[in-house]
């Protein structure tokens, strides 16, 4: 069912794969190259119309002006304000969620699993217009507080899938036990299950931050003014302002994928754990 690993394969395939992985690196990494490239070079590179070649001098200059002229700074401050209650929201609750659909047997069970699960299916693009509508109803169009409730009711269906497959996975002779001795379900969930989620938790946290920090669709449909757009809407706007200057949206676009990746490898060992406990016996 599986391919065998790749240090079980004959010498042949084992060469091709040493040999093929690095051209794969590359062409994976190109993009991110070139855009790094672009973010160096001055803008009188671009005009003369050297787009693939090396720099003419490095032009660090730009970095300053996204940071400090175009004020990405602002921008930065929108998507940190509106992705952290994010995460903290939709792990939070999926924590709860996910407690109660993998140690509680009942009636109804597997139905609210499959609601959540459901909802992960629903394209966002058709919710469109109509949470644009409820955002002017309630008066929050344009507002963080609008993004930060959007972002966790619509990923705290993921996060209940990812943390009720892994509740339900942990040995239920410790939940019994504690029942045994007359410990109360709210100190079962808290000093039993919540200890032993932590890897989940950190693996799950790296991946909403990615998701909600690189959202864009959202960021321009529920926002229009610089005080509260994220960083990703605030780059289409650097476009506009400068018509051609791509080595300024490049500089910010780089600047802009530096939380993603430092929160990455602060969270990497965890991350990894959370991912792969279970796999193995």
């Amino acid at each position: 069912m599986f391919p065998r690993p790749i240090a079980q394969r004959s010498r042949a395939a084992q060469l091709t794969y040493q040999a093929l992985l690095p051209v794969a690196l590359i062409l994976w990494l190109l993009p991110l190259l070139g855009i790094a490239m672009t973010s160096i070079k001055p803008s009188s590179d671009l005009a003369a119309g050297n787009y693939f070649g090396l720099p003419t001098h490095i032009a660090i200059e730009n970095y300053w002006t996204v940071l400090f002229d175009f004020d990405l700074w602002k921008y930065i401050r929108n998507s940190f304000i509106v992705t952290i209650p994010t995460v903290v929201g939709s792990v939070a609750l999926s924590c709860l969620t996910g407690f109660a659909l993998g140690i509680y047997r009942f009636k109804g069970n597997l139905l609210i699993f499959f609601m959540f699960v459901a909802g992960n299916f629903v394209p966002f693009q058709i919710l469109m217009v109509p949470v644009r509508d409820l955002t002017l109803n309630l008066g929050m169009y344009n507002t963080p507080q609008a993004l930060i409730l959007f972002h966790i009711a619509f990923q705290t269906g993921f996060c209940t899938l990812f943390m009720r497959n892994f509740i339900a996975a942990l040995p239920r002779e410790l939940i019994e036990a504690a029942r045994v001795e007359g410990v109360a379900e709210w100190r079962i969930f808290w000093f039993v299950v919540l200890p032993l989620m932590k890897p989940a938790i950190a693996a799950l946290s790296v991946l909403i931050f990615t998701f909600i920090w690189n959202d864009f669709f959202w960021a321009t449909v529920l926002t229009t003014s610089a005080e509260t757009r994220p960083v990703t809407a605030g780059l289409s706007s650097l476009n506009g302002q400068w018509v051609a200057a791509w080595h300024l949206v490049s500089a910010g676009s780089i600047v802009a994928a530096l939380p993603p990746v430092a929160m990455f490898f602060l969270m990497q060992k965890h991350f990894i754990a959370g991912l792969t406990l279970g796999a193995v016996k």
